[in-house]
């Protein structure tokens, strides 16, 4: 009865945490850059369950043998495994906004130990120390005239120092080259690349780390990687709306599925307590 009250309860976490994940999801839709999390979920090892039983041969010391028979597997419940990000390139959209910039994939190499393909994210500045990584290219001038972030992380150039502009009134070429009203050139924007961003660590305002902090390498260079950027663009969250009500949709109906089996248990054991122990 109580194995049942776990597996309940485990099924009820792993949907509730499903469910935060979709509707965070959900709530940055419109978010430029927001790279959709991906969850999944796994079952706990099966039991084997055996009833044993005692069998006393007629010899003349009374010889006793134990033998197990197979009853079956036990199911012990579920949990939410891991999450990781979704990295495929969002819709790209016209802002008219000249400090907005799109980063486009046009070829990713796909990394030989995990199986997974590259990806490319615009350097900032970490004001903890090192540096944090974004896809969102919604950036703008601060009052000393450096390119920031929308939460006002200063953008980094290739070679790592902040980008300072007189003004807006500047021109970006595919490559990432950055040129002031008077055709000179300022700085190239930093752009640095992943070869397994499943390592990478997600944060808030849709930034990422790496786990130990280290700098990843220059996507400037590398073997097999293509990109461009757009002025003027951003890159949209690639957050599929439709699927991810479904899914909700499905979480929810599971979670409440796993509610109704609890109540059940819960009267069971009501009247195992109430009833049955009165006799």
């Amino acid at each position: 009865m109580f194995k049942g009250f776990y597996t309940v309860a485990s099924g009820m976490i792993a949907q509730q945490r499903k469910t935060e994940i979709l509707t965070n999801n959900m709530a940055n839709a419109n978010t430029p850059g927001f790279k959709a999390d991906q969850s999944t979920i796994r079952s706990f090892p099966d039991m084997l369950m055996s009833a044993v039983k005692s069998t006393t041969l007629p010899t003349e010391n009374g010889l006793t043998l134990s033998s197990a028979s197979p009853i079956g597997a036990l199911n012990t419940g579920v949990y939410l495994q891991e999450t990781l990000a979704n990295y495929t390139q969002g819709t790209i959209y016209s802002t008219n906004f000249s400090t907005d910039v799109a980063l486009i994939d046009t070829a990713m190499p796909v990394d030989a130990d995990s199986g997974s393909k590259g990806s490319i994210f615009f350097r900032l500045e970490n004001p903890n120390g090192g540096e944090a990584y974004t896809r969102n290219g919604n950036f703008t001038l601060d009052g000393q005239g450096n390119l920031v972030n929308s939460n006002g992380l200063h953008v980094l150039s290739d070679t790592g120092e902040r980008i300072q502009l007189a003004n807006d009134n500047f021109q970006l070429t595919p490559e990432g080259a950055i040129y002031d009203e008077n055709g000179v050139q300022v700085a190239t924007i930093g752009v640095s690349f992943s070869a397994n961003p499943d390592v990478l660590v997600k944060q808030d305002n849709g930034l990422f780390q790496t786990i130990d902090g280290t700098v990843l390498p220059t996507a400037y260079g590398q073997d097999g990687v293509v990109f461009a950027m757009q002025q003027s663009y951003l890159e949209g969250s690639n957050v599929d709306a439709a699927r991810s009500m479904t899914e909700l949709m499905t979480a929810y109906r599971a979670f409440e599925a796993n509610q109704k089996v609890l109540q059940a248990y819960d009267k069971s054991m009501d009247k195992a307590v109430n009833e049955i122990g009165r006799v």
